[in-house]
């Protein structure tokens, strides 16, 4: 799977900037040759689990901090990787439709919080 290099990076890190860190940097050298957005998609999700994984445990922000902190690395992964996913030929169109497309994967990511915590919360 495409999101196993990830984060197996990601793994040994405890404070999720060091988590999301490394997992990015790893998505990016595997993605060097270009993604499908299927593969894409699963990068998010796992990002987002990795996230919500590591965010649940900390007692010291608030819901609405926590849910701002995981979109912020959606926003992130989206603005590094999304363009690998293009076909050259569409990127004139690609540059036109690229803010809403950022803005509607951020709002899936925000749905699968709400999919992904309580199954967190249950392992």
């Amino acid at each position: 799977m495409v999101a196993d290099a990830p984060l197996a990076a990601a793994a040994p890190f405890n404070d999720i900037a060091s988590k999301v860190s490394a997992f990015l940097v790893t998505a990016r050298v595997s993605a060097k040759n270009g993604i499908t957005w299927s593969e894409f998609g699963m990068l998010v999700a796992a990002l987002v689990r990795l996230s919500v994984e590591t965010l649940d445990a900390t007692k010291t922000l608030t819901g609405d901090e926590k849910r701002a902190i995981v979109l912020e690395a959606v926003g992130v992964l989206f603005d590094s990787l999304a363009v690998m996913c293009v076909p050259y030929a569409t990127y004139p169109f690609w540059y036109i439709v690229r803010p809403a497309a950022r803005a509607l994967v951020v709002a899936i990511a925000a749905g699968t919080i709400e999919t992904i915590l309580p199954l967190v919360r249950k392992s």
